[in-house]
């Protein structure tokens, strides 16, 4: 085929029109003597042209021809171009495998296996594939055998003769014989173990499901029993040696190849278990120790290979143990976990190709029918299949699933599945992996039937059936739910109320019926508010029952609900805002605290819908706010009651962002730094009651003085609240300070000045639907029996002359908060050396702090109390941390300048950076007061109310866990991990607190 210079050849033209990438190389081998009967024949050209890769094709075509014998070269392309069933099976496994391609060059011969087309040929079972491995009694020929199986199985397949679900069922059936001729293998090699023993191999998995990929780990089981009059130890010992030689039959490597890994870490307690059990000893187990995703296991499991009888048995008798998982103790929190994606382990680069485990993936489909064949099958036997194609149309047909839904599903899963087959058939390697390779690309489209544009037709459908799973995986659960309190058209399947129940309680939901209730009040009816509810509602269950107390969220929802429903805005924001929708849920199922505020007034969910709405809000901005309404009013009461509205709405803010941080959402993962958390929750709750005692102050002084009181009058911030470390139900620790404006006698100053402090805590815990802000002037010299207000002068006589050394040692705390802000200053600056004092404490100082903090930790630790789980007073909790951080404060706070801070963690790192604490044990300090703050936290968010200890009640104990970031069922892991650093933290304490002082 020579052509002039520059000129293309005719078949050149040809080839690039057929599909061919590289017609040069085609035309060098359509010129081979080899081909020299049939390069004309226009029949080949189409043939190539019509397979996944022609030009692989064709290279694979020359190596069988070339590695034949010379009288069988003309045989085959004789019958080749003659025989249209031979050439489509041929060409079409050639153009899409190139390992079977290897396989027929290793064995040209086994081209033939390809030419029969009986009917019996269309549609083989275990029967005709154990009649196709008969011969094999190696390893080795056992794996030329199963590789001329598989030829004539992938061809019907890249042909089209049989679909997904058949081909999947069909590499099952060879799975089975292959096990079964192992075994058999095994047993002639160790006749005398095979006398001694029956052996049973259970299939698991796809294989036991008959929906196995080409290249897939077999999951099995075995079961073993003695045969009469042999010992049972020795019988299960010889059943070992069978079944791990079975297993290496299949598994190990040979000049063959390798057929598949055969896995039996299924079994009970996984790699750490015999290989083999007897049926009582797996029944023992399965009773008393399995966990919720062996039984999910077990939904697939079939018996295969080896004794029938004793597979038989296995199978009936695990069975109601399967079925009867949902009534299990645990089984909620465990389907809850099991609910969660586990992509972690998915490197960051993969997780985009990932077609089994990445968002949209084969395993979203497979996990989302078993759980609810799970939930169902226990009353429903139709439910009873391992091929989830199967267990997905009776899902439909008994109203458990949508018919639009499953159909979708449907047609995803298979798509999906003919990737996977496709990419695996090429080089008969495990993999789930979409590849990035151009041509690999163009390969995987063609085989499946996309010949325009195939890697751009490839890439749109495998990202809209990703996105179709993607969107349904979760959706399935809940939407039936809707079905079963809505008017369904006539002849639509619906679950049954009994069935939504189940359904309900089996995701976490304590009260089904009245969650039904709301879902029928929710969404009932014809308006645009049903409808869009409807579309809401089975995402937002969802988002419920992975909190832990579902019901709460949903009792939540429909209250909001009732509230705004009529106003257009609210539903509009929930259904385009996109996080709007998925942070009310988790607010209105973490606890009590924030739904309670929102409830309060309903309109502040649009805070969720805002991307700047939890952010705090700085406490110059809330001041202004805060101060301009105070000037709007009318009198003290109405401005006061404005600015507990402004507090009201600004906590539902901090506990928002605190519950949406701490739980994560789908786009943003939940916050790592937990000492991030708690000081943003610290400094924004201070900032916010900083604010309404200067909006107090303002209205009180209005009311009676007009613009300016007859004294200058400043709030100092003590404990908590002047260190900015506030939690949700902390007090306001505070000092008042007055000095009398010129002219003014001291008496009337300080009438004015007490009056003002009485009118203040009056205002700000008069009885309405908002939070009273208690304020705590215990702290002031001579505590409750000492005047409420003095002046400065007074604190400084006080000071010079009677100061004890817990006063000095509260003081660290001191901050101007509201009021005056130069008097304020030059209260700072009057006790700083007290709580700072030259030289440090002396030794007689130290002992009194040492003496005072053992004598209230055996005082104020309230009878009954755990001392290990109670976040304040406990051992290694706050008050630990913050005595010891304040200890080196007042030693060496008068030369180390980084320590003059009233904020425990901020001094904690000053004196780690100083030397003054090695940088390990500031780090064992500094967890531990994170996380006793994070537990008074999430107990006020939980309950409502404020607490120091875990809670007893266990929903609300698991709230808190959640908060925590513990697992549903991991409730013991988070008192164990509290108890845990906190003792280590304790020991801290004992030796930087009590030990030698310096």
């Amino acid at each position: 085929m020579t052509t002039a210079p520059g000129r293309r050849s005719s078949t050149f033209t040809r080839l690039l029109r057929h599909g061919f990438t590289d017609p040069s190389a085609a035309e060098q081998l359509l010129d081979l003597d080899a081909l020299a009967s049939v390069r004309s024949d226009p029949v080949l050209l189409e043939a190539l042209g019509a397979t996944a890769d022609p030009d692989l094709a064709l290279r694979g075509l020359v190596r069988i021809v070339e590695a034949g014998e010379e009288s069988e070269r003309q045989v085959l392309l004789d019958t080749l171009v003659t025989a249209k069933p031979l050439r489509d099976r041929l060409l079409g496994v050639l153009g899409a495998s190139e390992a079977l391609g290897d396989h027929l060059a290793r064995h040209p011969r086994d081209w033939q296996a390809l030419v029969t087309y009986e009917s019996a040929d269309l549609h083989p079972g275990v029967a005709e594939f154990e009649q196709g491995l008969a011969d094999a009694v190696d390893p080795d020929s056992l794996r030329v055998a199963y590789r001329r199986c598989l030829l004539t199985l992938a061809a019907r397949d890249v042909c089209g003769t049989t679909g997904l679900a058949q081909t999947a069922a069909e590499l099952a059936d060879l799975a089975t014989a292959t096990l079964r001729a192992a075994l058999a293998i095994a047993r002639t090699a160790a006749p005398e173990d095979a006398a001694q023993c029956r052996l049973a191999v259970v299939a698991m998995g796809k294989c036991g499901g008959r929906e196995l990929n080409y290249i897939s780990d077999v999951d099995v089981i075995f079961v073993g029993e003695a045969r009469d009059g042999v010992d049972e130890t020795k019988a299960m010992q010889a059943a070992t040696r069978l079944a791990a030689h079975m297993m290496r039959i299949c598994s190990d490597t040979t000049v063959e190849g390798t057929i598949w890994e055969v896995d039996a870490n299924l079994r009970p307690e996984g790699r750490n278990g015999p290989l083999v059990r007897t049926l009582s000893s797996h029944l023992a187990y399965y009773q008393r120790w399995a966990k919720t995703w062996e039984f999910q296991a077990l939904l697939k499991a079939r018996a295969v290979a080896g004794d029938p009888e004793l597979g038989a048995e296995y199978v009936d008798a695990v069975s109601p143990l399967v079925w009867g998982a949902a009534d299990r103790e645990n089984f909620v929190p465990d389907v809850q976990k099991m609910r969660r994606r586990v992509v972690d382990n998915i490197p960051a680069d993969r997780i985009e190709r990932e077609l089994k485990l990445g968002p949209g993936g084969l395993r979203d489909v497979e996990f989302a029918v078993q759980l609810l064949q799970l939930v169902h099958g226990r009353s429903d036997a139709s439910l009873h299949s391992g091929s989830t194609l199967e267990a997905l149309r009776a899902l439909a047909e008994g109203g458990y699933v949508g018919r639009a839904d499953a159909a979708q599903l449907d047609e995803a899963y298979r798509f999906l599945r003919a990737m996977e087959h496709r990419i695996q058939l090429y080089r008969l390697r495990r993999t789930h992996l979409v590849p990035e390779d151009e041509a690999d690309l163009r390969r995987l489209g063609r085989s499946l039937g996309m010949r325009t544009d195939p890697v751009a037709e490839l890439n749109k459908a495998w990202k809209r059936h990703a996105s179709v799973v993607r969107r349904l995986h979760e959706k399935i659960f809940y939407r039936p739910l809707l079905d079963a309190v809505a008017q369904l058209a006539p002849g639509e399947s619906r679950l049954s109320a009994k069935a939504a129940a189940i359904r309900l309680e089996a995701l976490g939901y304590a009260d089904p019926a009245a969650a039904l209730r709301h879902l029928e009040a929710l969404s009932s009816g014809v308006t645009r508010k049903a409808a869009i509810q409807r579309t809401l509602l089975p995402v937002l269950l969802g988002w419920f029952a992975d909190s832990a107390d579902p019901d709460a969220g949903l009792l939540g929802f429909r209250k909001v609900s009732d509230a705004l429903g009529k106003t257009p805005w609210y539903l509009r924001l929930l259904r385009d805002e996109g996080a709007a929708a998925e942070n009310l849920a988790r607010v209105l199922s973490a606890g009590r605290l924030a739904p309670d505020l929102l409830m309060r007034a309903p309109e502040a969910v649009a805070i969720l819908g805002d991307p700047e709405g939890l952010k705090p809000r700085t406490r110059d901005h809330l001041e202004q706010e805060v101060l301009a309404a105070v000037g709007r009013a009318g009198d003290a009461e109405s401005a006061v009651a404005v600015v507990r509205g402004v507090r009201r709405r600004e906590l539902f803010r901090t506990t928002a962002a605190d519950l949406i941080g701490s739980y994560g959402t789908e786009d943003s993962p939940a916050e790592q730094d937990h000492g991030a958390l708690v000081d943003r929750v610290g400094s924004a709750v201070t900032d916010l009651n900083a604010a309404t005692i200067a909006g107090a102050l303002r209205a009180a002084v209005r009311e009676r003085w007009g613009d300016t009181l007859p004294t200058r009058f400043a709030v100092i911030g003590m404990g908590r609240f002047g260190g900015h470390e506030l939690s949700y139900g902390s007090d306001a620790d505070v000092l008042f300070v007055h000095q009398p404006r010129e002219g003014v006698s001291d008496e009337e100053a300080g009438r004015a000045a007490n009056a003002v402090v009485g009118e203040m805590r009056r205002l700000l815990q008069l009885p309405t639907a908002d939070p009273p802000l208690l304020i705590d002037a215990d702290l002031r010299p001579e505590g409750r029996t000492g005047p409420m207000v003095r002046t400065l002068k007074s604190y400084e006589a006080y000071y010079r002359r009677w100061s004890l050394v817990w006063e000095s040692q509260a003081l660290l705390r001191a901050e101007h908060m509201a009021g005056d802000a130069e008097l304020g200053r030059a209260f700072v600056e009057l006790v700083d050396p007290l709580r700072y004092p030259m030289e440090g404490l002396g030794e007689d100082a130290v002992r009194e702090i040492r003496r005072l903090k053992a004598r209230m930790e055996s005082e104020r630790m309230p009878r009954g109390a755990d001392p290990t789980l109670h976040a304040k007073l406990g051992r290694g909790g706050l008050s630990d941390v913050e005595w010891t951080v304040q200890l080196i404060q007042m030693q060496h706070g008068w030369a180390e300048p980084g320590l003059r801070t009233t904020r425990t963690r901020e001094a904690l790192a000053a004196a780690c950076a100083a030397g003054l604490i090695p940088a390990e044990e500031a780090q064992t300090l500094d967890e531990a007061w994170v996380l006793a703050a994070r537990v008074r936290n999430a107990v006020m968010l939980v309950r409502g109310r404020p607490g120091d200890t875990f809670p007893s009640d266990a929903r609300e104990l698991a709230a808190v866990g959640r908060y925590l970031g513990y697992e549903p069922g991991h409730v013991g892991d988070m008192l164990d991990d509290y108890r845990r650093i906190t003792r280590r933290a304790r020991a801290v304490v004992e030796e930087r607190f009590y030990g030698a002082a310096g």
